[in-house]
């Protein structure tokens, strides 16, 4: 079965590479640049991974990370932090909200692809 991946980034450019690459790697990647949007979208997608930008306009990523953990669908569903924050207080607050990993920008787009199939390998094992 084909794992869904959201991904949440204000920037186009990223969302385009980012859904691009996960689809060439067997994932049905879809991709928002509102992050206002995600949990409609997410509540009709049924995402088996979220992809989250930090620095979004309202609500920024670390808020989107709580509220869809307070969603009984997603309270277990992986979610990656990628971003530009690389500093251990961004770290330890988006860890705080509920990211299962963090990626700071910028990284090999191999490296996304590696964390995302370990996020949903240790789903697949619990």
């Amino acid at each position: 079965m084909i794992k869904k991946i959201l991904i949440v980034d204000d920037d186009e450019e990223i969302t385009l590479l980012f859904t691009s690459y996960l689809n060439t790697q067997n994932y049905e990647a879809t991709a928002l640049n509102k992050s206002s949007q995600a949990i409609e979208t997410a509540l009709a997608f049924h995402p088996d991974l979220f992809i989250l930008d930090l620095m979004m306009p309202e609500p920024d990523g670390f808020k989107l990370c709580r509220l869809l953990r307070t969603f009984p669908n997603f309270a277990y569903t992986p979610i990656l932090i990628v971003t530009a924050l690389g500093d251990e207080d961004s770290k330890a607050v988006a860890f705080g909200a509920g990211a299962d990993d963090y990626l700071a920008k910028p990284f090999p787009i191999d490296k996304l692809g590696e964390r995302v199939k370990n996020l949903i390998e240790k789903m697949n094992n619990e």
